[in-house]
């Protein structure tokens, strides 16, 4: 399989769940501006959408949307418990907290990153992230991990969301579970390993 990915975007959800699965993904680096991949391909014919991630599958097919790529790949490795089984009420939240934190806090962050914002909207979206954040600190707060008692694909998809704080310079120091969520995920071998791939830290010397 292959995975069209941007470093450092919500791609690298489903690349830390990829690596966390133990499943080999080829990587493939898009440019966001140009919409060409590493290889020089036009990403438009690959994925017409034109964001990441996208997912060719061993079938050939394309599959598109980090929360349907990171269940599928959970999927194919249901011995690391990375998703609950399909059916049951715990799957159900994993979905329910997938897709809150894309549809309210990935999209929250979107204006943060546009240099046309002004600064009077960049204060109101900066509200409007806090009060996400609020609501996810006290669930945090009360336990380890956003679903059951395991890392899941909601954790992988959180950590990128809110690793987006650091570069549109949004101060976190209110939120400390939050806080303390984020370094439990950094400290994880796979995620790590992910985060190495795409550029982002450095390697241990």
């Amino acid at each position: 399989m292959k995975l069209y990915y941007a470093p450092g975007a919500c791609s690298l959800s489903p690349h830390i769940v990829a690596r966390e699965a133990g499943i080999p993904v080829e990587l493939e680096k898009v440019d966001h501006k140009s919409k060409r991949t590493a290889s020089g391909a036009d990403y438009l014919q690959i994925n017409p959408k034109g964001y990441v991630p996208a997912l060719v599958l061993h079938t050939g097919e394309l599959l598109t949307e980090g929360p349907a790529i990171v269940q599928y790949l959970a999927d194919l490795k249901p011995e690391r418990a990375l998703a609950p089984a399909n059916g049951t009420a715990a799957r159900y939240r994993l979905q329910e907290m997938l897709g809150y934190i894309n549809s309210e806090l990935h999209k929250a962050y979107a204006p943060l990153f546009a240099p046309e914002t002004s600064e009077s909207t960049r204060v109101q979206r900066e509200i409007g992230v806090r009060k996400l954040y609020t609501l996810l600190n006290q669930h945090l707060a009360q336990q380890e991990w956003l679903v059951g008692d395991s890392f899941s694909v909601a954790d992988a998809y959180l950590f990128t969301v809110t690793n987006w704080a650091n570069y549109v310079k949004l101060d976190l120091s209110e939120f400390p579970a939050v806080q303390a969520f984020q370094k439990r995920v950094a400290a994880r071998p796979m995620v790590r390993e992910a985060l190495v791939a795409e550029g982002l830290v450095k390697a241990a010397a």
